[in-house]
């Protein structure tokens, strides 16, 4: 028996989201919870016919310490979505917006904490690089910090690395076998794709014009669908497809599935080892960082090294440390601050 929860599930993300969920044969219980319109959004899964049995839950009446009693995963989308105009580079939001999601977080995160301390928690309310810290620092103050059970959903970045590879190879039926890592963060230049350690390799005719452009769509692809949707929403459809995929990834794993890797932004103490040849790698002493993580039953067994990288993946990860240490302070601290 599996129950996940998903904090945020009537939004652009968690609708989506909670619907891929249902229909995940792995998972037999799952809670929704927002601020408003849950009941509805459960009693319109609850009619697809599969296995999860589905409750939807409001603010009144402790509905967050329902839904989250007995979780195993807990998923949280919640949070203001990107608006046109608003870049992702750097702190990836204006100030005000910060303030709002990483309040939401954190308020979310003390339930977890108090409810559900021992759950796997993927964090997809951006920005990640500041929401995941806050994370912590909640479960440190509530004395139930476990990093190996907290996880960034980078999911996104290596999708879009892999159907933009695909596009140029020519041949999207590619898409869902090209493996690619992305490490470092998860907004703007914080995105790393290490391509050259793609399992399709890029055409040697690939120009560097061509290979920097490709880069720039992976790293800022949100802006992408943010300018598409024209103020009607951000990536919320492509967001919900990855989150499932990696929480299908984590529940394959505490099922017992051996081997299975996927790039995620981790806190680097869940594996010392692991964390410090990270910290060596890219020549800085960071709390936090994506890179390809071995999973199991309880959750981080491995963080893997970032591998052989060329001297241009080299620079991008140099001009990404400075942000990512920003992104990091920013949410650590913010668990001190007054709230709204």
């Amino acid at each position: 028996m599996v129950k996940a929860v998903v904090l945020g599930a009537a939004g652009g993300i968690g609708q989506p989201l909670s619907l891929l969920l249902k229909t995940n044969p792995l998972i037999s219980e799952l809670a929704l919870y927002d601020i408003v319109n849950t009941p509805g959004v459960a009693a319109d899964l609850s009619h697809i016919a599969t296995p999860a049995k589905v409750q939807g839950f409001l603010p009144p009446d402790d509905g967050l310490k329902k839904a989250l009693t007995g979780a195993d995963i807990v998923v949280i989308p919640a949070g203001v979505p990107r608006k046109p105009g608003m870049t992702r580079l750097g702190i990836a939001f204006r100030d005000d917006l910060f303030k709002i999601n990483a309040g939401i977080v954190r308020d979310l995160a003390t339930g977890i904490a108090t409810t559900a301390p021992k759950a796997f928690v993927l964090v997809i309310s951006n920005p990640v690089n500041s929401t995941v810290p806050i994370v912590a620092e909640v479960f440190k103050k509530n004395g139930v910090f476990d990093p190996k059970r907290i996880f960034g959903v980078t999911t996104l970045d290596v999708v879009r690395a892999s159907t933009f590879v695909s596009e140029i190879l020519g041949d999207f039926s590619l898409a869902p076998s090209i493996k690619i890592p992305v490490v470092g963060g998860h907004s703007g230049v914080t995105i790393i794709p290490l391509l050259s350690q793609s399992s399709h390799p890029l055409p040697s005719s690939l120009k560097q014009d061509a290979l920097d452009a490709l880069v720039y769509r992976i790293q800022f692809g949100g802006d992408e669908v943010v300018k598409a949707k024209d103020g009607a929403g951000s990536a919320t459809l492509s967001m919900a497809y990855a989150g499932a995929e990696f929480a299908e990834k984590i529940l394959r794993a505490v099922k017992g599935e051996k081997g299975i890797v996927a790039p995620t932004y981790v806190h680097l103490s869940a594996d010392k080892a692991g964390g410090d040849a990270i910290k060596k790698e890219i020549g800085k002493d960071l709390d936090f960082f994506s890179a390809p993580v071995e999973l199991g039953p309880d959750g981080v067994v491995k963080i893997n090294s970032l591998g052989k990288v060329t001297e241009y993946e080299q620079k991008l990860i140099q001009a990404a440390l400075p942000d990512l240490a920003t992104n990091i302070e920013k949410g650590s601290s913010f668990i001190d601050a007054p709230k709204l």
